[in-house]
């Protein structure tokens, strides 16, 4: 049985981000949504929150779990006994970065083995922090993330509408 971890903080959610979650779990046996913290940005959910959004939008997806991750996420995968990584690419720019930390993450443990998904192409300018951005001047997010996620952050961000 091969296990797979797809991590990422997910602050907000995006369709691009189920849309990977949803072919990953096609492609693996089981896959784990690990949500983590992005130590170099200010979140504007809790993991809690974002663990509640993503179990809300993959209730048709029963290999998928859901945990909050703290730590290395090569740590998270050996307990969790994973062997792929899965990292989604939306250019050139993300391939770079990616390719650093596949590099890091083999050099801790041999055995695990990122694969790395483009993104949709309708998908491929969403960015979280893009998004925050235009949540806080009200703009329509309704397209790009679940509605219970443009609600929360229209309601975070200091906007009236989704």
């Amino acid at each position: 049985m091969t296990i797979a971890v797809f991590p990422g903080s997910f602050d907000p959610l995006t369709n691009g981000h189920l849309d990977l979650i949803t072919r990953a779990s096609h492609l693996f046996d089981q896959l784990i949504v690990a949500v983590g913290q992005n130590t170099a940005k200010k979140g504007v959910f809790t993991p809690a929150e974002r663990v509640a959004f993503i179990e809300q939008s993959i209730p048709d997806l029963p290999n998928v779990t859901v945990q909050i991750e703290t730590g290395l996420t090569v740590a998270f995968m050996q307990q969790c006994h994973a062997t792929v990584l899965i990292r989604g690419l939306r250019n050139s720019v993300d391939f770079e970065y990616e390719q650093g930390i596949a590099g890091m993450n083999h050099h801790l443990d041999a055995h695990i083995e990122t694969v790395c998904l483009m993104a949709d192409p309708q998908y491929q300018f969403v960015s979280s922090s893009l998004l925050r951005e235009v949540a806080k001047f009200g703009g329509d997010l309704t397209t790009l993330v679940p509605v219970p996620v443009a609600q929360a952050l229209a309601q975070r961000l200091g906007s009236d509408r989704p």
